[in-house]
């Protein structure tokens, strides 16, 4: 069997530096599992791994997709399972690092999509929609039809929700009905799954505004301007990190304000992200403590992976 280690958390956990060092260990390369980190332009605000955070080891899955293109999660699991083969050939281990649950579980969970339905018209009426009535309302018109799959969507994930309320509209289907089909084939790939999470919630929060304080250094202002200065490039204008940032471009908020926004949004967005791996009972948990350092982590991570590997031997020995 196939395998390979899955690395997630909420954002500003240390997900980057954790997946780094165990390919050095593991022999691995790393796939991003990060909706954002897909496209170019926003390297800060997706806090893409840098050249020298990356250490020589290859990453996959970022910075290839122009913020105008859409990209779903179906594009995501077969992008996703042709890295892994890719790497597998080569006699490494796939390490899938990233805080996009949906993509996450979707790629484990060997989820098919059928996308065959399609009403580009109606995608724009939605749209149209939202502008007018406020994401609140779309998510809305979703839970009213696919309670199952608005419940796992936030009503900033507007493309999401249209997607599954297009679904819903071609096929007759919802979207939850066609994952619980789908998972009737079972994944080809063996899983050591591992999340980063807090027993001080405060200690993220401090990491969280720590992170965007070094993002704005870094020129997320001027990142945020390059983006909002091109047309038709939606999914840009969405990215916690940009959005934020227009009232400040228009005038209309101070910089602190609009930087104390990025803040509060990314630690809104962590939340869900701990809420989403947290019930997923596959997930082996590592509990940062205040006086964890990145070789502690990484000492819990491989005890995890290790003793998943033998298990894993022995079980195919039998």
């Amino acid at each position: 069997m196939n395998k390979i280690i899955v690395i997630c958390g909420p954002t500003a956990s240390g997900k980057t530096a954790l997946s780094v060092e165990l390919a050095k260990i593991y022999n691995g390369e790393v796939i991003s599992a990060d909706s954002m980190q897909l496209y170019t332009d926003m390297d800060i605000a997706s806090a893409k791994a840098t050249i020298e955070e990356q250490q020589g080891i290859p990453h996959h899955l970022m910075g290839f997709l122009d913020p105008s293109e859409s990209f779903s999660v179906a594009d995501y699991v077969k992008l996703c399972g042709k890295k892994a083969d890719e790497i597998i050939k080569r006699v490494k281990m796939p390490i899938i690092c990233g805080g996009t649950g949906l993509y996450i579980s979707s790629f484990v969970d060997n989820l098919t999509f059928d996308d065959s339905g399609q009403d580009f018209e109606y995608r724009e009426e939605m749209r149209k929609f939202a502008e007018e009535n406020g994401a609140s309302a779309l998510l809305e018109k979703l839970r009213e039809v696919d309670p199952e799959t608005a419940e796992t969507l936030h009503e900033n994930n507007v493309g999401r929700i249209i997607r599954a309320l297009e679904v819903y509209k071609t096929t007759g289907h919802t979207i939850s009905e066609a994952k619980r089909n789908s998972r009737l084939n079972p994944s080809p790939y063996d899983f050591i799954m591992i999340t980063l999470d807090f027993k001080d919630r405060e200690m993220l929060k401090e990491r969280i505004n720590r992170r965007v304080d070094e993002m704005v250094q870094r020129g997320l202002v001027e990142e945020a301007k390059a983006c909002f200065s091109q047309k038709n490039r939606p999914t840009a204008s969405q990215a916690i990190g940009i959005k934020e940032l227009y009232p400040y471009l228009k005038g209309e908020k101070t910089l602190e304000e609009c930087i104390e926004e990025i803040k509060l949004r990314t630690r809104q967005y962590a939340k869900r992200q701990l809420t989403w791996f947290r019930r997923d009972k596959r997930m082996n948990r590592i509990v940062i403590e205040n006086n964890d350092t990145l070789s502690e982590i990484v000492r819990k991570a491989r005890c995890i992976i290790d003793d998943n590997l033998q298990n894993m031997e022995n079980s195919e020995q039998i």
